[in-house]
């Protein structure tokens, strides 16, 4: 069992809560029980468990389904504290490959882009919203890392079910690539839906969100905190949607504005569901 806070696993783990350790490495560190739970939910395995013997000893079921394939290390509670990036870990963390996460279909029918999402809370909570709604793939202009320890955490590990692609390196080249993406999506028939706030005047046509047929070939396009959707991406837009809201509020946080809208196909669906059975 290791007890050294100066042991290289304690290095290791700590790289990896740096976007270029983890692209050198092709590694993904999860830190806690419900993260490493959710990936194995999509049997997707992890190289090398690192947990406290207290955290063994409560999770056995854990252990014999990782046990012919996973390099189990032990460590104390303080090595394991100085490792990570949780304030208190709850005594597991894991080392998984990237090949592991999940890949989109060819032809995805739902598709939630996003445009430069800069804070990891927010960027989480859209992962989770758009798994909820079943969308099947995010495309993501720049921004915040998918796979920073806080978006990963704030997405309750909805990052590990819900395809994704990162587009671009850098702001301008991400616009200029999911530009594109847009207009060859229109091309294939999708409708491109962006949102305007209630309190915007626009010469645009909006409609209030529930009158979009969502269950057409969609792109939802949502964007920046600060700046919103870039100009150029906002003239990809087919068509734009608004959520009714009071004057009082000048706009919304992306990721609240974002669940009457990535729901909103599973809402029709259960309406339809309910009068079918009435």
């Amino acid at each position: 069992m290791i007890t050294s806070k100066r042991n290289p696993l304690v290095r290791k783990l700590r790289g990896l809560l740096k976007k270029t350790v983890r692209e050198e490495h092709s590694s993904l560190l999860l830190e806690g029980s419900h993260l490493l739970e959710e990936a194995l939910k999509t049997n997707f395995l992890p190289t090398e468990v690192i947990a406290t013997p207290e955290w063994c000893n409560q999770h056995e079921e854990i252990l014999k389904k990782i046990a012919s394939r996973t390099l189990l290390t032990l460590v104390t509670k303080n090595v394991l504290e100085t490792s990570l990036s949780t304030v208190t870990p709850d005594g597991v963390a894991a080392i998984f490959p990237m090949q592991g996460l999940p890949k989109s279909g060819k032809a995805p029918k739902h598709i939630l882009a996003l445009d430069r999402i800069q804070d990891p809370g927010n960027l989480g909570n859209l992962f989770r919203s758009a798994l909820a709604g079943e969308y099947e793939v995010m495309w993501l202009a720049s921004g915040a890392d998918p796979l920073n320890q806080k978006v990963l955490r704030s997405s309750a590990g909805s990052v590990l079910h819900m395809p994704f692609e990162r587009i671009g390196d850098s702001s301008s080249s991400s616009i200029e690539m999911l530009v594109s993406k847009l207009n060859i999506a229109i091309d294939d028939n999708y409708q491109v839906v962006g949102t305007i706030s209630p309190n915007k005047i626009t010469d645009k046509k909006v409609k209030p969100y529930w009158e979009l047929d969502w269950d057409l070939p969609t792109v939802l396009v949502l964007g920046n905190e600060g700046s919103g959707v870039h100009a150029s991406i906002e003239a990809c837009c087919t068509d734009f949607v608004t959520l009714p809201h009071s004057s009082l509020v000048d706009s919304l946080n992306v990721a609240s504005a974002a669940v009457p809208l990535l729901l909103e196909r599973q809402r029709v669906k259960m309406v339809k569901g309910i009068q079918k059975k009435s």
